[in-house]
């Protein structure tokens, strides 16, 4: 005869045994990468206003990588660290398209850099530790599952973000630019945005797109991209053309051109519609800017468009996107 007592036993048993071993994950997670976790504060020139959230060390010699909302126009950048120490912080660069900054400091002794990880390698449904300085509580911990992956975020100056990942972890007004950090011990995310009104949506960039920026930044003081001198809006494409080119029913239109700019010198007018750029076929507005990477500039790129209902192709070669002052 089955004894229901001791199937129940064994079942809470194995319960406990599963939460402990959650706990110890989490706990030694924490206990790994929460000394790494700084408190960020910074002044903008000329007015009242200051930006607090945190960030993550990620190398010995005083890298901090934080969110570019937390520091973009910063005059001064003071951060707090674990033990309560506090050090000014040198801006390196920011990066408003991925909202991500990178700063520099003097570590305290005994500061740890955490490691950076492969954010490729997750999973929907792993766990992540989220790990911030909201409201000057260091070391405040959430935990959640990684929901989905490779989400588009709209950045504040209108771009995408590409490769997000969104969590259930909840994210703290003041946790912005702290690590989402897997059960390994790595952080697989800079987390930079909640949804308000949302039940527990929340986002971060993933490692391996931080990982980008900050060689652009370290490199060149900033995140390189090319551009084409256009003023574009999104389009939808006649029938005809949308069969032709893989069914895309959208393309983009030049409404202007900047003289003497990548796309004047190649031809192209106002009025006119792309269709692709290099290999990639230009289903609006986000597929162009996707395409402008750091690679493109100075190289000639093949693109195919419409003027006057009928098909042409040209070459362009895409500058360099200065920052603008």
């Amino acid at each position: 005869m089955l004894d229901m007592a001791s199937t129940l036993d064994t079942d809470t048993q194995t319960d406990d045994l599963l939460l402990d071993a959650y706990s110890r994950a989490v706990t030694n997670v924490v206990d790994r990468v929460g000394p790494s976790v700084v408190r960020v504060e910074s002044i903008v020139p000329g007015t009242k206003k200051f930006g607090v959230g945190s960030g993550v060390i990620i190398a010995s010699d005083g890298l901090v990588l934080t969110n570019s909302h937390v520091v973009s126009g910063a005059q001064r950048v003071r951060l707090t660290f674990a033990d309560g120490a506090v050090a000014e912080a040198l801006m390196l660069g920011d990066d408003l398209d991925t909202d991500l900054a990178l700063i520099r400091t003097e570590l305290p002794s005994g500061a740890r850099a955490a490691k950076l990880g492969d954010s490729k390698l997750l999973k929907r449904g792993q766990v992540v530790i989220a790990i911030g300085n909201p409201l000057g509580f260091e070391s405040t911990v959430t935990t959640g599952i990684v929901s989905s992956l490779g989400r588009s975020l709209r950045s504040r100056n209108g771009r995408l973000i590409e490769d997000v990942i969104q969590t259930d972890a909840a994210l703290n007004p003041g946790s912005s630019g702290g690590p989402l950090v897997a059960t390994t011990g790595e952080v697989v995310g800079i987390n930079t945005a909640m949804i308000y009104g949302a039940q527990g949506i929340c986002f971060a960039v993933a490692s391996n797109t931080a990982l980008v920026v900050i060689g652009e930044i370290i490199r060149y003081g900033r995140v390189r991209r090319a551009y084409l001198g256009i003023v574009a809006q999104t389009v939808v494409l006649p029938a005809r053309f949308a069969r032709e080119f893989g069914e895309a029913s959208l393309a983009v239109r030049i409404g202007g051109l900047e003289a003497n700019g990548p796309a004047a010198q190649a031809g192209l007018r106002e009025g006119d519609i792309l269709l692709s750029f290099g290999s990639i076929t230009i289903a609006g507005i986000d597929d162009l800017f996707r395409s402008l990477g750091s690679d493109r500039i100075g190289c000639e790129t093949p693109i195919s468009f419409l003027r006057d209902d009928k098909l042409h192709q040209t070459s362009v070669w895409a500058m360099e996107r200065l920052p603008r002052d």
